[in-house]
């Protein structure tokens, strides 16, 4: 019987000379850019080439014709299917990663002999479901912002579905990202006949701030990391009222009492989800009430999401390892032992914790342009006059040093349509983008700024607009 890994360091070795094929299939290599760093034979399979062809590890098929897409699950399996994908992997196997996928990606992955590792798709989905998180939340005594679950048709009957909530109401429908399905409504003028039908998650409206911590529920417990701030609802980066549109790391995102409160929350839930299951990364999104000083659970990712890009960098990564490594060991044949306590510990102490941000930022405009021009992906200089200067390619955010360096990663590009709510690209920093008033910072502005004066497009009359390629609404996002 093989001697089992004991401990980080043993683990980390072990990925430095790892020899099973490790392949990330997704729209851009976003989410995992960078963890080819401590994972040999570790390559991104992605539709939309962000690095013109420079990244040694990032594939992206040359022959690409006309294909309409309707999400990124479609997107991901058209991937599978490709005959210079299906040449990549050959006769190897491997493991398969995802942010989002469905049975049918499960399928294709084991047609082509690739082991999954994430946890069942229809696990996936059913508790990616706002109204199953919020359940489960309840069983794990994971507290939520005083709610009601249930049905309205008309505005009448949500208010007598909110009976004691008051009338200024946050609603949520099970399934949506990035601020696209939560309604904010004050008065009978902000209901939307879409929630008609649907199942309901009927907030009372609390003054919050919004913080976000992922954490890896492993077969010895549920290891959590550094607790980061979100970024939500700024018009300067995103259409979406509620949209997401970044986060920031720092050593004092959360007080020590909320730290650990939350620590301690997100390990409960772990618990929980084991009882589904379920197995792997997951990511935890609470609410605090700046009021009355309460801890919320506000949603749950049950996967890889828009932050593991900065787990991933924070200085307990490096001291310690990337939180992903532990979710990846999960599904090899690798026996192991940790002490989850410790690294808990570890992760808990705010040395651990350095600083950085990172922007989504999407179209906000109502026009629709084919882009002339686009920011590249790489390293870019922040100057004192406000304006950026590309200062050289690169293939991921490690290695910058100051609030001036920024890695921008490109979505869209030239040749590509810009249209309301699609993603830009994202700019990575070390610095932070909000302050403690949840305003945007002078140096976000500037950066924002900055990267969209990178852009040069030509309007599309009406008609053209509607007849435009479908290739251009093909759900290019990061997230």
């Amino acid at each position: 019987m093989t001697e089992p890994l004991r401990g980080v360091a043993d683990i980390r070795g072990f990925f430095r000379t790892n020899r099973t094929p490790i392949y990330f299939v997704s729209p851009t290599a976003f989410n995992l850019l960078g963890i080819d760093r401590w994972v040999r034979e570790f390559k991104f399979v992605n539709y939309f080439d962000s690095f013109g062809g420079s990244h040694p590890n990032v594939f992206v098929p040359e022959e690409r014709p006309y294909r309409e897409f309707e999400s990124i699950e479609e997107i991901n399996n058209y991937l599978l299917e490709h005959k210079e994908v299906r040449d990549l992997v050959g006769d190897d196997g491997g493991l398969a990663l995802f942010v989002f996928f469905d049975e049918e990606t499960e399928e294709l992955a084991k047609e082509l002999g690739l082991k999954m590792a994430m946890p069942p798709a229809a696990l996936r989905h059913r508790l990616d479901s706002k109204i199953v998180t919020t359940q489960l939340g309840n069983e794990a005594g994971v507290p939520s912002v005083p709610n009601r679950l249930g049905h309205a048709a008309t505005y009448a009957e949500l208010l007598e579905l909110a009976t004691g909530l008051g009338t200024d109401l946050v609603v949520q429908t099970p399934y949506g990202d990035s601020g696209k399905t939560t309604y904010f409504i004050r008065s009978e003028d902000d209901w939307d006949d879409e929630l008609a039908g649907e199942e309901l998650k009927v907030m009372k409206r609390i003054n919050c701030r919004a913080v976000a911590v992922e954490a890896v529920l492993t077969r010895h417990g549920t290891v959590v990391g550094p607790v980061m701030r979100d970024l939500t609802g700024y018009p300067e980066l995103t259409p979406y009222r509620g949209g997401w549109c970044g986060n920031d790391i720092f050593s004092e995102a959360l007080s020590p009492e909320h730290r650990e409160r939350a620590r301690v929350l997100t390990q409960q839930l772990g618990e929980r989800l084991a009882g589904e299951g379920y197995r792997g990364f997951f990511e935890v999104d609470y609410l605090v009430d700046l009021d009355t000083g309460e801890l919320y659970l506000g949603e749950l990712n049950p996967r890889l999401s828009g932050v593991t890009s900065m787990t991933n960098v924070t200085a307990g990564a490096y001291a310690e390892i990337p939180l992903f490594l532990l979710h990846l060991i999960e599904f090899l044949d690798v026996p192991y032992e940790i002490d989850v306590d410790a690294i808990n510990e570890r992760w808990g102490r705010t040395d651990s914790v350095d600083e950085w941000s990172q922007l989504i930022i999407k179209e906000t405009r109502p026009e629709v342009e084919l882009l002339t021009a686009a920011p590249r992906t790489g390293l870019w200089r922040l100057g004192a006059d406000g304006h950026v200067q590309f200062s050289g390619g690169g293939n991921d955010w490690h290695g910058i040093h100051d609030d001036c360096e920024g890695f921008y990663l490109q979505v869209l590009g030239e040749g590509d349509y810009r249209y309301p709510g699609a993603d830009l690209g994202l700019l990575v920093s070390r610095c932070r983008m909000q302050d403690d008033s949840n305003q945007l910072t002078d140096r976000a502005r500037q950066w924002i700024g900055a990267i969209r004066e990178q852009f040069t497009g030509v309007p599309l009359q009406p008609a053209e607009a509607s007849e435009r390629p479908r290739d251009a609404l093909a759900f290019k996002t990061a997230t």
